[in-house]
């Protein structure tokens, strides 16, 4: 913290500007102002002095050392800070691009396609294998639908219960003696534990239907449909005709993997292949292939690049120093600055032993003399088309690049590291020298207003003097002028 010692105190203002983001450092200048100069335009009229004068050339002589401590420490610091917060900005940037180069999902997207469109297509998630598979389908998986006898469309179908189960899940539904095809219908779509069955009335030249259609796909998603109800009774002759198996039965998709028999409840087949999902939309055969895609770690190892760079060259800038004008950069020959620019420089120089790809520049990227870095994108695209696990390897783990540079990244910039500590520290010390200024202020007004008081004893005491010295004056010339006289 600094410590500025003051004598006196002024009515000062001054301000404080940084420009740290572009390395420049700035100073403020402090400026005294007397309060009460009312009062002391009229002193100094009984003794002729130039008061005024003369108590602001006291007070600036006793502000104008603690003030220019003041001033300069705050700007100093202030700079400081905004050096400081650029720096911590900058590595965050940095951090950002680091956290996309380690993550695994940067190295796990892979893309399926099936030679052969008219079965279907396939999707994959990041844990998918990249390789090439025999797909044959030889059966899609469909719904059963059951269609009653035709009858006619307002007529009541006979009371009773209605009871269509699914596996293990059933539904009853009510019929009255006067509910029609389309109320049941009703009824059993609007129905909150109905166990996957849709119904609807088709009206064709024969009459009315009733059609009930599995929601899903799949043998286990069959239904069957009974009826309780008087064996005259309308109901149970529609139970029997929809429990009737027709045509239109539930089934399972079949097909095989590389030779290997599979079945799937819903065209949307997954877990045959690990990480893939197949859409079936027809039978056939074709040819099924997963592949890494590189395009995510192209990304972020341009990303990176491009984040480093702005990092070098703000870091560039806050430690600058020109010759010609004597400008320096707030963070010229910062300690904290030097140390990480050393430790981020000597990990970009490391290799990482037993990769094939063991180095930044056996991947294309180089270091320039000013302190970013490049890319050969040829040379990264090669080594994505011949082993991105290399690349990936280069990267992570333990001893990957971008692990160790996001280590120490993280190491300077946390909430509790270097530089939120030197921020927090320095901060302090601002607030401090904010309330040593207020200090000052006061101080001075108390001396200003001493001064004052001691400068209106003079010019009163002056005042006295000089109208004793004239009545002496007056009463000597007369005396003079009577004895003339005489």
């Amino acid at each position: 913290m600094s410590s500025i010692s003051s004598v006196g105190s002024s009515t000062t203002s001054y301000a404080t500007t940084g420009t740290a983001a572009t390395g420049t450092s700035t100073t403020a200048t402090g400026s005294a102002s007397i309060s009460g100069t009312g009062l002391l335009s009229s002193l100094g009229l009984g003794s002729g002095l130039d008061v005024n004068s003369i108590i602001t050339a006291l007070v600036s002589a006793q502000e104008s050392g603690p003030q220019a401590q003041i001033t300069n420490q705050t700007n100093l610091d202030n700079n400081k800070i905004a050096g400081l917060t650029a720096l911590s900005t900058s590595l965050s940037g940095l951090q950002a691009a680091l956290s996309e180069l380690t993550s695994s999902t940067t190295y796990s997207t892979y893309t399926a396609s099936l030679a052969n469109t008219a079965v279907g297509t396939a999707t994959t998630l990041p844990d998918a294998t990249p390789g090439s598979y025999n797909i044959d389908v030889t059966a899609l998986a469909t719904a059963q639908k059951r269609i009653s006898a035709a009858s006619a469309g307002a007529s009541a179908v006979g009371a009773g219960t209605l009871t269509i189960g699914v596996g293990s899940k059933s539904i009853n539904v009510s019929v009255s003696s006067t509910d029609t095809l389309s109320s049941i219908a009703s009824s059993i779509n609007n129905a909150s534990n109905n166990p996957g069955v849709s119904a609807t009335v088709v009206v064709g030249v024969n009459g009315s239907q009733l059609v009930l259609t599995s929601t899903s796909t799949g043998v286990a998603n069959g239904f069957s449909v009974s009826a309780s109800s008087d064996s005259s009774s309308g109901l149970s002759a529609l139970a029997t005709t929809l429990n009737t198996p027709g045509s239109n039965e539930a089934s399972d998709a079949q097909l095989t993997v590389d030779g290997i028999a599979v079945t799937s409840a819903s065209n949307n087949v997954s877990g045959a292949l690990t990480g893939v999902t197949l859409a079936l939309t027809g039978t056939g055969s074709s040819q099924l292939n997963i592949t890494q895609s590189t395009a995510p770690i192209s990304t972020a190892v341009n990303d990176f690049v491009t984040a480093y760079n702005q990092y070098a060259s703000n870091v560039a800038t806050l430690n600058s120093y020109n010759s010609s004008t004597g400008q320096a950069g707030v963070l010229l020959g910062d300690p904290t600055l030097a140390a990480i620019q050393t430790q981020i420089s000597n990990v970009l120089g490391s290799s990482v032993s037993g990769n094939s790809i063991g180095t930044l520049a056996s991947l294309g990227i180089t270091r320039n003399a000013d302190g970013s870095i490049s890319l050969n994108s040829t040379t990264l695209s090669n080594a994505l088309a011949n082993n991105p696990a290399a690349v990936q390897g280069l990267f992570t783990g333990t001893k990957g690049i971008a692990t160790q540079l996001s280590s120490v990244a993280s190491n300077f910039n946390a909430s509790d590291g270097v530089l939120q500590t030197q921020i927090s520290s320095i901060t302090t010390d601002v607030t401090n020298l904010s309330a040593q200024q207020t200090a000052l202020t006061a101080r001075m007004a108390v001396y200003q207003q001493q001064l004052v008081k001691q400068y209106t004893n003079l010019d009163t005491l002056m005042t006295s003097l000089n109208n004793t010295s004239s009545y002496l004056t007056q009463s000597l010339d007369a005396m003079n002028n009577a004895s003339s006289k005489s």
